[in-house]
């Protein structure tokens, strides 16, 4: 089992600049945290939420806390950076926890790959069947009862989409796994309200051989709240 990642307590008071997020300690200081999202970041942190912070151990570092979750108050947990949903993937297939992905012979990180200079998450090599190319999303953003993906326009996104779509044509195996990193979500369909491009690529990706998976992560198995 991984070591779990422990956590400690704080009230929100305003994220900004992407990164950065000011916050109140439970001895009541206030202070500044990283936030590992590039994203919006819709619905995952308002003014006043409980967030739950890591500490780094790195003393360079000049912001040694980070966000990893919220707590919203009907108890949804959502981990909001955006790094981890990699790790905690890979942590699933290496368990063979994703039934579609079992039975490889190597696995490689952020290899490049496409006609872009991409690079995708996760290259599964097989035996007996060709290599799987592996991009996880973090799905974090939930509307009405339905988790959807991405949270705002994103060009990369649909450029992997693209490359996907290729990986398939040449007759490998192209995996999109949406990341499912909020409790709340049962689902997670193709933002068209947020960025119409990339549902369009989406529904290209499902007709022309990309697998389209879910992984709803189980946020209490990584993290330890009781330091």
């Amino acid at each position: 089992m991984t070591q779990k990642i422990s956590l400690r307590k704080a009230t929100l008071i305003k994220r900004y600049k992407r990164f950065l997020a000011d916050v109140i300690l439970e001895n009541g200081e206030e202070t500044t945290i990283h936030v590992a999202n590039t994203g919006a970041m819709s619905g995952c942190g308002s003014p006043g939420d409980t967030i739950w912070y890591s500490t780094s151990e790195n003393k360079k570092r000049k912001y040694p806390f980070s966000w990893e979750l919220t707590e919203k108050a009907n108890g949804d947990l959502i981990c909001v950076n955006t790094h981890q949903a990699n790790i905690f993937v890979q942590t699933a297939i290496e368990k063979n926890e994703v039934p579609a992905l079992v039975g490889f012979s190597e696995l490689k990180r952020e290899v490049k790959y496409g006609i872009e200079n991409s690079k995708i998450d996760i290259l599964l090599t097989y035996a007996d069947k060709p290599d799987h190319y592996v991009e996880i999303k973090s799905a974090t953003l939930l509307e009405d009862g339905q988790g959807y993906f991405p949270d705002t326009t994103t060009v990369r996104g649909q450029k992997h989409l693209t490359e996907l779509i290729t990986v398939a044509a040449n007759g490998e195996g192209a995996i999109l796994i949406f990341a499912v990193m909020h409790s709340g979500i049962k689902s997670v369909l193709p933002a068209k309200h947020l960025d119409a491009k990339y549902a369009e690529l989406f529904e290209q990706a499902k007709h022309r051989g990309v697998s389209i998976l879910e992984y709803h992560v189980p946020l209490l198995d990584f993290y330890d709240f009781t330091k």
